[in-house]
């Protein structure tokens, strides 16, 4: 059976300088084994489903996997599932405000004029990391214990464990090994540059360690934690991928009610049929 698809390079408005999501959309008679299976095939970092709404608060339901695994939230898949299902629908292009319904429950999704932005989920795990394990990730990153300027939870669905470092040149010098989890680290740019803070994510898969391009939880749990410690003003951009041949571009701000919003550029690579 045919279904429509899309590949979406997101926080990037150049294709190829992002990262990458694939979307298989009428995905409602798919069971979870094939929605596993496809995506280890496609072997991208996230591949999404899009599936009817149970909310009626909701405009469509989108299930996220990584190749091995389903995860209850994701950025980037959480923008680029937006931006496909938008090219899909007949008002479309005006659409300002949508929610997307996921198992970590209504996130709501908005355009802007840093493209769309999705508004932070809370934190399922905030606070200290136990100091007992910083010698542990600081041998995973191959920098001293005495390097890490703070270590925090900032999960918001991957179980992100969030590393503070002097500056952004040591987030860009990192060489990690033997990751176990999720690590993101974040650094400073000096004031006046075109980014507030350089931003890199590292995952253990296996036995191997996998740099994500551009991340769209970290940012968004890393600006939650930043803001709310005063290490950071918003409005503010983060970078990320340098390090991976990526030039990714993170907008966050913040509303009135003071919900963080986590805003990025998308745009369609690959446009077709999936036949599963």
């Amino acid at each position: 059976m045919g279904r429509p698809f899309r590949q979406v390079d997101v926080f990037t408005a150049t294709p190829l300088l992002g990262n990458p999501v694939a979307v298989v959309l009428d995905a409602a008679d798919l069971d979870s084994a094939t929605m596993q299976a496809f995506a280890r095939w496609t072997n991208l970092s996230e591949t999404t489903f899009v599936l009817p709404p149970t909310s009626p608060a909701a405009d469509y339901r989108v299930r996220i996997f990584t190749p091995s695994t389903e995860l209850p939230f994701a950025g980037h898949p959480t923008l680029g599932t937006c931006h496909a299902w938008l090219e899909t629908q007949p008002d479309g292009a005006s659409r300002t405000h949508l929610v997307q319904e996921c198992a970590a429950g209504l996130v709501p999704l908005r355009r802007g004029p840093d493209g769309l932005a999705f508004a932070a989920p809370p934190l399922r795990r905030s606070g200290p990391v136990d100091p007992a394990r910083l010698p542990g990730i600081a041998t995973m990153l191959g920098i001293s214990p005495d390097d890490i300027v703070e270590a925090v939870w900032a999960d918001n669905g991957p179980g992100w464990i969030a590393i503070l470092l002097d500056s952004a040149e040591a987030v860009l010098a990192l060489r990690p090994h033997d990751v176990d989890g999720a690590l993101g680290v974040v650094g400073p740019w000096p004031t006046g540059s075109t980014t507030a803070f350089e931003v890199r994510a590292f995952l253990g898969q296996g036995d191997a360690t996998v740099e994500d391009p551009v991340t769209g939880s970290l940012n968004a749990a890393v600006a939650q934690w930043l803001l709310g410690t005063g290490r950071a003003q918003a409005p503010y951009a983060a970078s990320q991928g340098a390090a991976v041949h990526r030039a990714g571009r993170v907008q966050i701000s913040t509303d009135a009610e003071g919900i963080v919003w986590v805003a990025g550029e998308t745009i369609t690579c690959l446009s077709g049929t999936v036949l599963i």
